[in-house]
């Protein structure tokens, strides 16, 4: 994308607890999330997140459950994403996500253009991830290995993403 692009692209993820955030179980997750977000504020491309009163969103309802935690940004571009998702200690959290969250079979990420400047709500991503999982990919929401280009951009091309690291389908 060009440095003119009038879009950004935004990324929901929810994850449903294995235990309660304080649990020795969750401690590794608990203690790295303040490395991860500093890691991601750092990151080329990076635009926002979704910030609570703690400095995460771990305090940010998503769906009236409160055994999910929500994460919401928004990049630059798609390959801004994938190079801070896939690298360093993100990486490293990722391949441990299932020793702190339930394996779930309905979408729990979603992907979609916004206009630059535009910061996304709760609310917003509910809808997103909603309606990925009734309709499927659309440019409405899609996943990293369905992208949708944005208004305008050329069209994106499915990324390889490693089996035991990506976003379900």
């Amino acid at each position: 994308m060009t440095e003119a692009n009038p879009y950004q692209l935004a990324q929901v993820n929810i994850g449903r607890l294995k235990a309660p955030l304080d649990s020795p179980q969750l401690k590794a997750f608990v203690d790295n999330l303040d490395p991860v977000n500093a890691d991601a504020d750092n990151a080329d491309g990076f635009v926002w997140r979704l910030e609570g009163e703690t400095g995460d969103a771990t305090d940010i309802a998503v769906f009236g459950d409160e055994w999910l935690i929500i994460n919401m940004s928004v990049w630059r571009d798609t390959d801004a994403l994938t190079a801070y998702m896939y690298q360093g200690r993100h990486r490293e959290m990722l391949a441990r996500r299932r020793e702190f969250f339930e394996r779930v079979q309905e979408a729990m990420v979603a992907l979609w253009w916004v206009p630059a400047g535009h910061r996304p709500t709760v609310a917003e991503a509910e809808s997103r991830l909603l309606h990925l999982r009734t309709n499927g990919p659309t440019p409405y929401a899609f996943t990293l290995r369905t992208l949708h280009p944005a208004q305008g951009a050329e069209p994106a091309t499915a990324l390889e993403i490693p089996d035991d690291l990506g976003c379900p389908a």
